[in-house]
């Protein structure tokens, strides 16, 4: 047996309150090296009275990574505490006895010791990891403002541009307007999308919004509170949840503090505020770029526009967390999604998670941060992040093909594995945004291919957004490409139909998709998969081909099943799979 393949640790992914009573176990062993592992548990204050170590439960074998089997089991307590370790049999048989102190030979004698299982001393309902109820089986549609439609085009920047006329730049304006969502929400609620995610409004000099100027004013290109209002009451009564975009990090360089700092430099009110290293701030320029060099104090990505918040500065805080509550309190938005949140210090956004959720108890909480992100969602800070990394791995598979089924399956795997499975649930996931070359492009405008990647990505567990535009195919290369005109004349209705059809579905299943087991069947030589989700009496299985036809018959382009009954299933594409009720 390889011990060093085995690990476990109390009181984090590995071992979690997943509802109030229920409480999931994982174990980590060396790939393909152990035969069975079983669960040893009870109450540590009867141990000795109803000897629960001479019992054990079954762990099923629940993922697996290129390195690593994991086994999950799922178990109660009644009375709410829980002593647990661990009875590993390896293939020749050998028993071995996994505890909060090390490995052992399995034999009575050590399973005696009470002081070497690991603890759950009790389960604390304020500690456990909680998430709305409502993410879980929202699909989101992301808009950039600023180019989705323009509903009023008195207040159009000066010099706005024809709508669509030109490709996006980072300096072009084509009128996009808060009065243009509301206009299209009778196209958002009959696409199907359930949550709505803003780019940034607020008052800001750029296109893009993400310099803001002030916080508390809509962007007067956009509109005004008051319609702003209106669009979250029309999309709640459409049953559309609202998320906004909030950047803490940074403030523009045009807002009223930064301006006062270089006005009155070290004697400013606000230099605090920020991280200077010495007076006046100062930076050289870098020809045909946003950067600059020689910057003596920090910013967002060397963009001497953007310059840091100080969010250590009481004053900052305060100043940060009003505005936060703010917009919950007084326009009942349902969710912030915060940029650049991995550079912001986790004491600020500890406090921020009690001060948005004393304002509003199911109120979403989203960052944006590209990988790995444990520290994060431990519970007391977001509920999710952009799932970049887990998608990554999608798009490695079946867009670049650099990886093969059983790789992408892995990484996709390794990432769940780094959280809770509430966090899981609630995922961001994506295949473009405002900050990536759009997927069809990526595609290379094979739009059969990205139906499948669009299907694959619908059917995981987690929350999908669609970018607006992807629906009916629009393309883009990275930003500021990526942020064209919405195309409203001329749209591909066969894929608008397709995207329909696959919102439908998700909603329709959605408990199966977001909560549901994954069980995997895959041939990476023949480039075919399954993947089939359960949950309760429910059970849809996804059967991909991107390659010669595996334990299936092939008809042209579309894929059979065994024992396919057409009435029972979803064909959503000519890519080759189907989605199949079982």
């Amino acid at each position: 047996m390889n011990n060093a393949g085995i690990y476990h640790r109390p009181e984090s992914e590995f071992a979690f309150l997943y509802t109030k009573d229920l409480m999931r176990i994982r174990l980590q062993t060396a790939r393909d090296d152990i035969k069975t592992v079983g669960l040893i548990s009870g109450d540590f204050y009867t141990f000795a009275e109803e000897k629960w170590y001479q019992k054990q439960q079954p762990m099923n074998k629940a993922y697996t990574t290129d390195n690593h089997d994991y086994w999950e089991i799922e178990v109660t307590a009644s009375h709410h505490r829980l002593a647990y370790a661990f009875c590993i049999t390896d293939f020749s048989g050998k028993q071995f006895f996994y505890t909060d102190q090390g490995i052992f030979d399995y034999e009575e004698q050590r399973l005696t010791h009470d002081n070497l299982y690991f603890r759950m001393p009790y389960f604390q309902e304020i500690d456990r990891f909680k998430v709305p109820d409502w993410v879980a089986k929202t699909v989101w549609y992301q808009i950039f403002p600023e180019r989705f439609y323009n509903g009023d085009p008195t207040n159009d920047p000066e010099g706005t541009l024809a709508w669509g006329s030109e490709k996006p730049s980072r300096e072009n304006f084509f009128g996009g307007d808060l009065q243009g969502i509301i206009d299209k929400l009778d196209y958002l609620e009959e696409l199907g999308v359930n949550g709505l995610y803003l780019c940034p409004i607020f008052t800001s000099p750029s296109n893009h919004k993400y310099d803001t100027i002030d916080y508390y004013e809509i962007d007067p290109h956009f509109g005004d509170k008051q319609l702003f209002r209106e669009l979250v009451e029309k999309a709640h009564e459409r049953g559309m949840r609202v998320m906004l975009d909030a950047v803490f990090n940074h403030l523009g360089a045009s807002s009223h503090q930064w301006q006062d700092v270089i006005l009155h430099g070290q004697e400013s009110a606000y230099a605090d505020w920020f991280h200077i290293a010495s007076f006046p701030p100062s930076y050289t320029a870098i020809p045909n770029s946003e950067n600059a060099k020689n910057l003596n104090y920090d910013t967002f990505n060397f963009n001497p526009h953007m310059p840091k918040l100080n969010t250590a500065n009481p004053e900052v805080q305060k100043y940060l967390l009003e505005i936060a509550t703010y917009w919950i309190r007084e326009f009942d938005i349902d969710g912030w999604r915060l940029d650049v949140a991995n550079e912001v210090d986790h004491h600020f956004w500890k406090e921020f998670h009690q001060a948005v959720l004393k304002q509003k108890e199911d109120l979403y909480i989203l960052g944006e941060i590209w990988h790995s992100s444990q520290s994060w969602l431990q519970g007391d800070e977001f509920h999710a992040v952009m799932n970049y990394a887990f998608t990554d791995n999608i798009k490695a598979f079946f867009v670049e093909q650099s990886i093969s089924i059983s790789q992408m399956i892995f990484g996709m795997n390794r990432q769940q594995l780094l959280y809770r499975d509430q966090t899981n649930e609630v995922a961001f996931n994506l295949l473009d945004s405002h900050d990536t070359p759009r997927i069809l492009t990526l595609c290379q405008g094979n739009k059969e291919l990205m139906k499948a990647v669009l299907t694959f990505m619908f059917i995981q567990k987690g929350t999908p957004c669609i970018y607006y535009g992807t629906e009916i195919g629009m393309e883009g290369e990275m930003d500021p490409d990526c942020r064209r005109c919405m195309i409203w004349e001329e749209q591909d209705e066969a894929l608008l139909a397709f995207v329909k059809q696959l919102i439908a579905l998700r909603k329709q299943f959605s408990e199966v998709f977001s909560y549901g087991t994954m069980t995997w069947h895959y041939d990476d030589d023949k480039k075919a998969f399954s993947l089939t989700r359960q949950y309760k009496e429910k059970t849809l299985r996804a059967i991909f081909n991107e390659g010669e036809a595996f334990g299936v018959e092939k008809a042209g382009t579309r894929l059979f099943a065994q024992n396919y009954h057409e009435d029972d299933a979803y064909q959503l594409t000519r890519h080759g799979f189907v989605i199949e009720k079982l």
